[in-house]
């Protein structure tokens, strides 16, 4: 994987855990703010759920989307998705900071709160005083707020990821990458042996065609059984043919191609 992508990918997926922070911050504390109506038997408005239920889905993809990116980050389709679905959650955390809007006032004084309004030193229902409440109200505002920028800035990195997925193919320039051509991946492993593997081919090919110092000089190879041509019938482009092994039975058999030492046999001469 060349640097850009593993920059691109790692700096996505830290961005991803940045947004997890912050949904799962607005999770927990109104999480905490429904179960004490709950058990104050406290009206529990539409909003509140709202909220909780926008900040649990974006917890659960931003689970995904962590997992995902490291994996399959780049790919058209999910990235695709997941532009979809950043710009998506950009309003879904605009609307979260709207119903927490009160989170920016001032926590001292009379303040107006998800559980209720009251004064900051007052107890409140629940563990700590309003103005205790009030400050758990004003972290998710902030971290809301937070969240949108961060949406669309990874809506945008997924764009890039996308777009570097495409011109690190392997395929040359084609209209599917846009005319564009990378570098391609290799798996780690195969990387080291590029030049060894080179090596190979050229020794390979510098000796193809190469033929034996004794070719053509009565040289006994076995021809092959499986071809039409054959010892006797091949001419061997005028050269002299190759010589058949000798079959069981004939002269010069288990020679191994060695030929048959000739005696000179003198006649006797009287004297």
């Amino acid at each position: 994987m060349a640097f850009g992508g593993a920059l691109l990918r790692f700096g996505q997926t830290g961005l991803r855990l940045l947004e997890f922070a912050c949904a799962a911050i607005v999770l927990g504390i109104y999480s905490y703010f429904l179960s004490v109506e709950a058990d104050k038997n406290i009206h529990i408005p539409a909003w509140q759920k709202a909220v909780e239920g926008m900040s649990g889905a974006a917890c659960l993809y931003l689970i995904f989307c962590v997992l995902l990116t490291l994996f399959l980050g780049g790919i058209r389709f999910f990235a695709f998705i997941a532009i979809l679905l950043d710009l998506c959650f950009v309003g879904c955390f605009a609307a979260i900071a709207y119903y927490t809007r009160h989170g920016a006032n001032s926590c001292k004084g009379v303040v107006n709160t998800p559980l209720g309004t009251g004064l900051s030193g007052q107890a409140a229902p629940g563990a700590g005083d309003w103005g205790y409440v009030c400050s758990l109200n004003t972290a998710c505002f902030a971290v809301s707020i937070v969240n949108i920028f961060l949406f669309l800035v990874t809506a945008a990195v997924q764009f890039l990821l996308a777009r570097h997925h495409q011109k690190e193919k392997r395929y040359g320039p084609s209209p599917s990458n846009n005319y564009t051509s990378g570098t391609g991946r290799r798996a780690f492993w195969k990387r080291g042996n590029r030049k060894a593997a080179r090596g190979t081919r050229d020794a390979e090919m510098a000796t193809t065609g190469a033929a034996p110092a004794n070719y053509g000089h009565g040289t006994t190879v076995r021809p092959s059984h499986e071809t039409g041509m054959t010892g006797s019938t091949m001419h061997n482009a005028g050269h002299q043919p190759f010589e058949s092994e000798p079959k069981y039975g004939q002269p010069g058999y288990g020679n191994n191609g060695i030929a048959p030492a000739h005696h000179n046999v003198t006649s006797g001469t009287n004297y």
